[in-house]
């Protein structure tokens, strides 16, 4: 039936916000390669497991926090020298998800309203959409980092990408993978759909997501 023909919405769907990584791209093996191999440089011996709690939170904290977690300082240099290893690698290393160009060109021919809200920051947004085989112009807002004074859990990126739609929150379902991103979609007043590409079904459940599916493809069936 598709999610968005679920009965207990009512039809009053307008819009689909969606997080990128995790959601659109899975990114996150390709950052924690560039993110390990960044702060080598910097003299930092970091695993993937460091980044794992920060993910969903924005690239200051994502690397900052494990840089302050080796007890080194971050310094956003740390940050430039890994997207441009992240940059460089993207089209090897990203992961790409099947149902997601499908889904977002049949939400576009069904008259839904869609945006992208990432807690990253605009030079990994851009390199996502375009390593995606999305198109900027599929989306009528994309807010990212710098966008917004506070990132999830805060609801404010979701509140602001729904803004520029020209919706109210109780007519937006957000798409995230996320823990941080199901909080905050849920203290928005959103509707959630838990993608299981990062954390369990149980888990974005615990955190109030609505439904919870492998992909997005869900949203249509």
């Amino acid at each position: 039936m598709g999610i968005l023909n679920d009965p207990a919405l009512g039809g009053k769907i307008k819009a689909v916000i969606f997080d990128m990584d995790g959601v659109l791209v899975d990114s996150e093996p390709a950052m924690y390669k560039a993110s390990i191999a960044g702060l080598r440089e910097f003299g930092i011996e970091a695993k993937a497991e460091d980044f794992r709690p920060f993910v969903g939170t924005g690239e200051d904290s994502f690397i900052g926090n494990v840089v302050r977690l080796h007890g080194g300082v971050y310094r956003t240099e740390m940050k430039d020298r890994i997207y441009e290893i992240y940059c460089r690698d993207i089209d090897r290393e990203l992961v790409r998800f099947p149902a997601v160009v499908p889904t977002v060109r049949a939400l576009k021919e069904k008259g839904y309203l869609m945006a992208v809200a990432s807690a990253a920051d605009e030079v990994k947004v851009s390199a996502n959409i375009r390593a995606s085989g999305l198109n900027r112009a599929d989306f009528g807002a994309v807010v990212k980092a710098g966008d917004v004074e506070k990132l999830k859990p805060a609801p404010d990126i979701f509140l602001k990408a729904a803004s520029i739609l020209g919706v109210s929150p109780s007519e937006c379902i957000v798409c995230e993978d996320a823990e941080n991103g199901v909080r905050a979609a849920k203290a928005g007043g959103m509707f959630c759909l838990g993608i299981t590409s990062t954390f369990s079904d149980e888990r974005l459940s615990s955190l109030g997501a609505d439904w919870t599916a492998k992909d997005i493809g869900e949203l249509i069936d």
